[in-house]
């Protein structure tokens, strides 16, 4: 008899199914946030260049735990879980901003830019009445405060103390990824934020099937800024739960293309474009990569599309709801031309990008698909179901297995014991 795993059987040990009813379940949800957004992983909060400034914060989530991140006065970048320690208020409420503390608007309790409690009206009462109990300690109630760590300008978070530092994290891979997309010194173009009525993880699938892009994206098909017929393929970490994927454009030819796409209603010969600016990739990089993708367990992204440089978070809502937030950037030394052609570029992704709109889309029409049906699971076999690794070609779905692989294993579901043995 398989296991199950809050009432669903996973009917296979390779992760090549996953069974519907993970999307929808409020009880899978709620552990999810603490085994994995509190658990051992980190999460892209911030880039420094968002915060030169000592006293300059941003809002953000990790998981759906609100949090903050501030630069102290001596420089260094800290974190916090956005919640005044006394009753729960939200106590940080704009987006980014300078302060020289946090003040919560319910009862002023204040806090220093290291979390630490400052003031409290009324500490002792009023002519010898009310106030706090006398052995009230404000050291003893401090914000709730993050481990961080910053890597090439971009800052990460984690609730786990003992988690490895980010650069094991990452992983070899992940840590060139990040310097060659840091290379220098970068400034803030602007911010996209979308919700999506979708589970989480559906994002995440997204995110990780190089296959759907030459197939779902009419615009990169036809005019070949990404193809399945083009060079590509991706790479994970040693536990498979990360995943670049990259392709090469250029790498074929309109005849590979009429082969490969015969039949296949998103490669359309009668487009045309009065303006190529959009899809036109111009190498700054010092390789022939035309696009790359960083998707880092559970929830953050870099990405390179063309000249388009970007982070994306995933921030869960709830089971079928989640937050897509995008922080667009480009290069601090980029003349007129390069960053018209990044803001040009930019209308591939966000809510209306000719991209993304069809990404945020996808998920939910699965979701919609998958309703709350406890019995059917996907089927994830591009590419096969053997060893998860590494992949010379974009027509697979083995990276997707790759996050279930680690997911079973901070999630605890009884497969993921299984599939030791057959990794």
């Amino acid at each position: 008899m398989q296991p199950k795993w809050h009432g669903l059987t996973w009917p296979a040990n390779d992760y090549s199914r996953v069974p519907y009813g993970v999307f929808s379940n409020p009880e899978i949800y709620n552990e999810e946030q603490e085994h994995i957004f509190r658990g051992p992983v980190w999460i892209n909060i911030a880039l420094e260049a968002e915060m030169p400034n000592p006293g300059d914060y941003r809002t953000s989530y990790i998981g759906d735990t609100p949090i903050v991140a501030v630069r102290a006065r001596d420089g260094a970048i800290h974190a916090f879980v956005n919640r005044c320690a006394h009753r729960g208020t939200l106590l940080v409420r704009d987006l980014a901003g300078n302060a020289e503390d946090f003040t919560c608007i319910y009862h002023h309790w204040c806090y220093d830019l290291e979390g630490s409690l400052i003031g409290v009206p009324f500490l002792r009462g009023l002519k010898g009445k009310g106030g706090m109990p006398k052995d009230f300690r404000m050291a003893e109630h401090g914000l709730k405060m993050l481990r961080v760590e910053c890597y090439q300008g971009a800052i990460f978070a984690t609730f786990d103390k003992n988690a490895e530092d980010i650069q094991t994290y990452l992983g070899p891979d992940g840590v060139e990824f990040l310097d060659r997309l840091f290379h220098k010194p970068i400034k803030i173009l602007g911010y996209l934020r979308q919700r999506i009525p979708s589970n989480w993880k559906l994002y995440i699938e997204n995110l990780k099937d190089a296959n759907h892009a030459g197939l779902l994206h009419q615009m990169p098909v036809t005019f070949g800024l990404w193809r399945n017929t083009q060079i590509g393929g991706s790479k994970l970490d040693a536990l498979k739960r990360h995943e670049i994927h990259y392709g090469y454009v250029d790498t074929d030819t309109e005849e590979d293309a009429e082969e490969g796409y015969y039949g296949v209603q998103s490669y359309n010969t009668t487009l045309t474009l009065n303006d190529t600016c959009i899809v036109d990739y111009v190498p700054e990089w010092g390789d022939d990569i035309s696009s790359q993708f960083l998707s880092m367990f559970p929830a953050s992204v870099f990405q390179q599309f063309a000249n388009t440089i970007a982070t994306r978070q995933v921030r869960p809502r709830k089971p079928n709801e989640f937050e897509l937030f995008w922080t667009i950037f480009g290069y601090a030394d980029d003349d007129e031309e390069a960053l018209r052609r990044r803001i040009m570029q930019n209308n591939l992704a966000g809510p209306a990008g000719v991209v993304s709109m069809e990404d945020g889309e996808a998920p939910h029409l699965v979701q919609k698909g998958v309703g709350n049906n406890r019995e059917g699971h996907s089927l994830i076999a591009y590419g096969g179901t053997g060893p998860i690794e590494d992949q010379t070609t974009v027509i697979t779905e083995v990276a997707v297995r790759g996050f279930w692989k680690y997911y079973c294993e901070l999630m605890h579901v009884p497969v993921a014991l299984q599939a030791r043995a057959a990794d």
